[in-house]
């Protein structure tokens, strides 16, 4: 795959994400990218799938133009970033004029791969968080794959709203209302005794520069996905440990405690570890489950892509439970969390 038309797929990608002004970005770049700056030669360096499933390189330069806005680094893109309504020639110049003229600039942001933490994916993690307590009635001891800056590791202060009826606490930092279909989640209330998180890069959403970096790869015309993520920072206090996932969840999966539930949970964060990580991960839990115990119960809870690459069909959210090795299908998710299709069905 070109950059150009890596550019031009996560366009179309993002605009069936929701983000028109994305879009109009990503074909910006793709038609006017500058073949001869430095950027353009590092990019030509990198090897393997440079796309959304790879390197995401046209989401690392997207990323550092809004850095750069959200920063207020450069009048010039800030006038026609949303709330404005540029057209594409005005889109271009300031475009290409941030390029120039923050050269070094993106050359160091777009050196790292993109991080996002995207909250709305709560509203998969609480329902099936749910659906794990209503089985088993024992507190979470609660570990996340891929964590990024842990702030789905806080799902217990959000609220999760469907047709009026509030799931959470009755003062929650921020509500989620997905567009919902299918049966409400169990009643019963999850209680997280402990819970820490993994990545190969963590951020600390209460340091000023991580959290600009989990802001500024969300969408520009999203604002509510902004006011979500700033309002999750205020309250993580989770542990998140750097490393490698499976290394750091043998260790968990072997000191978990006694009377309590150990529930894995990642959200589009499995699909982007190496196959050979994957079938290690998942023999690991597997075997973990064999042990388990009705009062050291396992559960392994994942919204993650099966196969499409579309953004249309979502993401699937899986359960699978120990003692019993019983594997649930509970439906489908957007990938932003804009929706649930909740359709629980055991396998």
């Amino acid at each position: 795959m070109t950059l150009i038309q890596a550019f031009r797929d996560q366009a179309i990608s993002c605009a069936a994400l929701g983000s028109p002004f994305m879009g109009q970005l990503l074909n910006t770049l793709a038609e006017n990218w500058p073949q001869d700056s430095a950027l353009a030669r590092k990019f030509e360096a990198f090897g393997g799938d440079i796309g959304p499933a790879g390197h995401s390189l046209p989401l690392r330069v997207a990323g550092g133009l809004h850095a750069l806005v959200l920063t207020r680094r450069d009048a010039g893109l800030v006038a026609v970033y949303p709330p404005n309504t540029p057209s594409d020639a005005d889109l271009r110049d300031a475009v290409l004029a941030a390029l120039t003229t923050h050269a070094a600039f993106m050359e160091t942001w777009t050196a790292s791969a993109p991080q996002t933490n995207e909250v709305r994916r709560s509203s998969v993690l609480i329902a099936g968080a749910r659906v794990a307590v209503a089985q088993f009635d024992l507190p979470l001891h609660l570990s996340e794959l891929g964590a990024s800056g842990g702030l789905n590791l806080m799902w217990d202060h959000y609220a999760l709203d469907l047709a009026g009826t509030r799931y959470g606490p009755d003062m929650p930092v921020l509500s989620l209302s997905p567009e919902w279909t299918g049966p409400p989640p169990p009643v019963a209330t999850p209680q997280i005794a402990s819970r820490a998180g993994v990545d190969l890069n963590p951020l600390d959403p209460q340091n000023g520069d991580d959290l600009l970096r989990l802001t500024a790869y969300l969408w520009p015309d999203q604002p509510e996905r902004l006011a979500l993520t700033r309002a999750a920072a205020s309250v993580m206090t989770a542990q998140i440990d750097k490393g490698d996932a499976i290394e750091w969840l043998a260790t968990r999966l072997a000191s978990a405690p006694q009377g309590q539930i150990h529930l894995i949970q990642h959200s589009v964060a499995w699909q982007y570890f190496p196959a050979a990580t994957r079938a290690r991960g998942t023999a690991l839990i597997e075997a973990a489950g064999n042990k388990a115990t009705a009062n050291r119960p396992l559960a392994w809870l994942s919204m993650e892509s099966d196969g499409d690459t579309t953004g249309g069909k979502g993401a699937a959210i899986t359960l699978r439970l120990w003692p019993g090795d019983m594997t649930l299908s509970l439906g489908r998710a957007d990938f932003h969390g804009r929706w649930v299709h909740w359709a629980p069905a055991s396998g």
